[in-house]
């Protein structure tokens, strides 16, 4: 887990997903050495960044992107929808 934290932010999760976070947490968090939900939700996130670093960044970091660089919230119905529409 990340020695700093000068940032932070909330993903969202369905509650079915929540419910699969949380359960996936207590039966196996101690086993795999993780010492809360959130530090699993963090190595899960850097796990995907790293792969997308490798595949769209020649496996480089990207330079950051400070607070307030993202819109807050959601996205809308519409804008999830289309996301779907659009991948393969």
């Amino acid at each position: 887990m990340s020695k700093n934290k000068p940032s932070s932010f909330a993903p969202y999760f369905t509650a079915t997903d929540a419910d699969q976070v949380r359960a996936a947490f207590l039966a196996t968090g101690q086993l795999e050495g993780y010492a809360s939900l959130s530090e699993l939700i963090e190595a899960a996130t850097l796990k995907e960044v790293r792969r997308l670093q490798r595949k769209y960044h020649k496996g480089r970091p990207w330079e950051g992107a400070s607070p307030g660089s993202l819109r807050p919230g959601q996205r809308t119905r519409a804008e999830q929808s289309t996301e779907h529409q659009d991948r393969p």
